[in-house]
């Protein structure tokens, strides 16, 4: 194989048609998508050999930590950078994540997510005048089982996958779910436990979860958000009942 082939969905800005082009990119063993996205930038001409503005893209850390590269490869939405070309079926369809805006080619604007964190206050409050002392003590079972959440690198994915995430629904998606299941049952973000189910039960809360399960299936790291969409689900409805009788 001396080529890779791949066809780009494109879009030239926020408001602009999307199109499709293809691009012959130089083969060599063991290239991932960002090599193949690279080798466009290098040298952005296409399979017909017209010159063309180069492809936008999003990447940082290349070793599927920060999150940034998301993006739909072959159908399935995933980390460009952990996607290996000899495992793709050619030609390599890549696609911007549908759930969110096109700013332009294969980048998005993931305000969502940021913005659902700040609804369900995903962070502990220090007050910062003076020294809190040593917090609360946390077992090392009880840290091995919390980290899984604390993997979470906001790429998108679950939210691309989820059915109950688009612009007709308020659902916050289940990475904001999820955090809220890590944050409380952390022994010092417990304290804001009452405004996280808030959170849950308001309109893009927990209630708009359709169980599809699509999210844990797509996750890069493996984060059990079915298990923490089911243990939000049951917090919020004691919350709401809580709010019920006792205001």
């Amino acid at each position: 194989m001396n080529t890779v082939q791949v066809k780009v969905k494109r879009q030239d800005r926020p408001d602009g048609e999307p199109y499709w082009e293809e691009f012959a990119v130089p083969y060599r063993p063991n290239m991932n998508v960002i090599s193949a996205l690279l080798e466009i930038q290098k040298n952005p001409v296409n399979a017909g050999g017209q010159k063309v503005r180069a492809v936008v893209w999003e990447s940082n850390c290349l070793e599927e930590v920060c999150g940034a590269c998301s993006m739909v490869i072959n159908g399935r939405v995933r980390q460009a950078c952990s996607a290996l070309v000899d495992k793709l079926e050619q030609p390599i369809r890549l696609e911007p994540m549908a759930t969110f805006p096109v700013e332009k080619d294969l980048a998005v604007n993931r305000k969502r997510m940021f913005d659902a964190l700040q609804s369900i206050k995903g962070w502990i409050a220090i007050d910062g005048t003076y020294n809190l002392g040593p917090g609360p003590r946390v077992s090392q079972e009880r840290q091995q089982e919390l980290y899984a959440y604390a993997t979470c690198m906001t790429c998108g994915c679950c939210l691309e996958a989820c059915p109950n995430v688009n612009d007709r629904s308020p659902y916050l998606g289940p990475q904001a779910m999820a955090q809220i299941r890590y944050f409380n049952a952390h022994p010092t973000g417990a304290m804001m436990k009452e405004q996280r189910l808030d959170a849950a039960i308001s309109d893009g809360g927990i209630a708009n979860c359709g169980q599809s399960q699509n999210c844990v299936q797509v996750c890069p790291k493996g984060i059990p958000l079915t298990t923490a969409l089911a243990e939000v689900n049951r917090d919020a409805n004691r919350h709401a009942w809580k709010r019920w009788f006792h205001g």
